[in-house]
C-alpha cells in the first residue's frame, strides 16, 4: 500500500507523520485490498486539521477528517473516525460467504 502525505501550510514531525503511516497501514490491515492512503495535514489559522482517505477497488473513499488546535489530537480524532468506519465496512467478502453456508446448513439440517 502507498502512503501520500500532503502538507498544505503545516510543518509536521516525524513521531507525528509515523503515527499518521501506522494509522493508515492498520486500518488498511482490516480492508481488503486497500490501494493507498492519502493524509493531509492543514493549517489555516489556529485550526489543524488532519485528513485521512483510504482507497480501495471497488469500495467507496473512507474519509476521515480530524479538527484540533494542535496536530496531536488532530490526527487522534482522525484515526478514531477511520477505525469506526472501517469497522463498519470490514471484510464484506469473507462474513458474506459465511451467513451463506451457515444459512444453507440451516436448511439442509445439517
Amino acid at each position: 500500500m502507498e502512503i501520500i502525505f500532503h502538507a498544505h501550510h503545516a510543518v509536521i514531525g516525524p513521531r507525528t507523520r509515523r503515527r499518521a503511516e501506522l494509522a493508515a497501514e492498520r486500518a488498511a490491515s482490516r480492508l481488503s485490498r486497500a490501494v493507498d492512503a492519502v493524509i493531509r495535514f492543514e493549517q489555516d489559522g489556529p485550526v489543524k486539521r488532519v485528513e485521512i482517505v483510504l482507497h480501495a477497488p471497488r469500495q467507496r473513499s473512507i474519509i476521515a477528517l480530524g479538527e484540533a488546535r494542535f496536530y496531536g489530537p488532530a490526527l487522534t480524532s482522525a484515526i478514531v473516525k477511520l477505525a469506526a468506519q472501517v469497522r463498519k465496512v470490514g471484510p464484506a467478502r469473507k462474513s458474506g460467504v459465511r451467513k451463506r453456508a451457515a444459512t444453507r446448513d440451516r436448511k439442509l439440517g445439517v
